[in-house]
């Protein structure tokens, strides 16, 4: 006898079937609540950026109104009390202060640029000079020694003057040269018994670190660094340059 098929094929479903069909159904609810979970995933996410991007924009414009004071160094730590100034004004309407370092050659290519300066304006500006002896000149801090021991015996300008007339002569040698600085003490007169007690002194060496570290706290990284007037002079070191400065301060 043949078999009979029902009318309705799905209404005889197996239990099996039904089961391979709740399975779909139950995938197919799952992937949903899934896409509405990374929805909800992002809108976090993209909250979280938006927090970080406004304290990173936050940041930034800190960043940036400190930067733009950067250039202005407080007074201190550009002029000290018994800091060395080799010309002065009057009025202080104008300081130049030069971190400089006696071996340095662009501190040698600078001296007579700023010795034509200081001349022009004698009276007008005051002109200070601060000690930045580089690690790299083997002979920076026995010159800077040599003039700081001259400097006790109220002989730094001659010193200084003395030291960058000579630098051609002593300078990028990797002897030491303090002999040579001795033999400039004598040239200009000096105690040569208190001489070399200062040289050696540890208040010498102190009074070098002070000017250093001064001019590290005011982002001096290379010789000659200047500064008018507190503020960071980023031109060249030449008469041109630094004489426009000068006159801009002057007039401003």
């Amino acid at each position: 006898m043949p078999k009979t098929r029902p009318n309705n094929p799905r209404s005889a479903a197996t239990p099996e079937r039904r089961s391979q069909r709740d399975r779909r159904a139950g995938g197919k609810a799952a992937r949903a609540m899934q896409k509405r979970g990374m929805s909800t995933n992002t809108k976090v996410t993209l909250g979280l950026l938006a927090v970080v991007l406004i304290g990173l924009t936050a940041l930034f414009v800190v960043v940036q109104r400190q930067s733009g004071k950067a250039g202005q160094v407080s007074a201190e730590r550009l002029v000290r009390a018994d800091s060395h100034r080799l010309s002065t004004a009057g009025d202080n309407r104008v300081t130049l202060v030069e971190f400089l370092d006696f071996e340095c050659p662009a501190c040698g290519q600078a001296f007579p640029q700023v010795e034509r300066l200081r001349t022009e304006y004698a009276g007008r500006i005051t002109y200070v000079v601060r000690n930045f002896p580089l690690s790299v000149h083997a002979n920076a801090e026995n010159a800077a020694r040599a003039a700081e021991a001259a400097g006790k015996q109220d002989k730094f300008e001659q010193m200084y003057v003395k030291l960058f007339q000579t630098q051609g002569s002593w300078g990028n040698q990797q002897q030491d040269q303090s002999a040579v600085f001795a033999g400039y003490a004598e040239q200009l007169g000096l105690d040569m018994t208190r001489y070399r007690a200062d040289v050696s002194d540890a208040s010498t060496a102190d009074r070098i670190r002070q000017d250093q570290q001064d001019g590290t706290a005011a982002g001096v990284q290379s010789t000659p660094t200047f500064f008018l007037n507190g503020e960071r002079f980023d031109g060249p070191a030449t008469y041109d340059a630094l004489k426009s400065a000068v006159d801009a301060a002057l007039n401003g």
